[in-house]
């Protein structure tokens, strides 16, 4: 069930992001800009920034079947196929009314869980014994964690113009799991 309430200027507030998924989704950016400025000077810290990191990806796994209407993986295929029609039209200003993740939002999520499981996956594979030193594991972490920040940037972008062209505040909306809706 939606919990609405209505606000000034013919908005109504919908609670759309529940309080685990948020505090997921601040602890998951601490922890990338924590692995970000630890390599190679504070190892134990990367290594934990990065073993955390795996340990929030199996909750968000869970949380994406058990968790409520809108952080729930179900419309995941929909919005992923509607992604290329809605960022052409973004270009025209274009956005439509998503109350949950839009189609550009959805392709960012999966893409960051894939490359963030890549990241620290192969980050734990480095310090067993087994892969230590394996070119291969060494390149595809530094090549998974430096797409990791590039989309994290572009992520921060897109939340910024779909906001503007919106006008509405989603970081907000990240922190109170309410967004406003505008009533036409």
């Amino acid at each position: 069930m939606i919990e609405a309430a209505s606000g000034a200027r013919g908005a109504t507030s919908v609670q759309v992001w529940d309080l685990p998924l948020r505090l997921w989704h601040w602890a998951l950016a601490i922890l990338v800009l924590v692995a970000w400025v630890t390599p190679s000077t504070h190892d134990r810290l990367h290594r934990l920034a990065g073993y955390s990191v795996i340990g929030l990806l199996a909750f968000r796994l869970i949380w994406g079947f058990a968790g409520t209407r809108y952080a729930r993986f179900g419309k995941v295929g929909v919005r992923l196929r509607a992604a290329p029609r809605y960022i052409w039209n973004l270009r025209r200003g274009i956005t439509g009314r998503y109350i949950g993740l839009n189609p550009a939002g959805t392709v960012m999520l999966v893409t960051l869980l894939f490359l963030l499981a890549v990241s620290a996956i192969t980050g734990a594979m480095e310090v067993t014994v087994t892969f230590f030193g394996v070119w291969w594991v060494e390149d595809t972490h530094a090549y998974a964690s430096d797409a990791v920040l590039v989309l994290v940037a572009l992520h921060v972008l897109g939340v910024v113009v779909v906001g503007l062209l919106q006008r509405q505040n989603l970081v907000r909306a990240m922190f109170t799991g309410r967004k406003q809706l505008r009533n036409r």
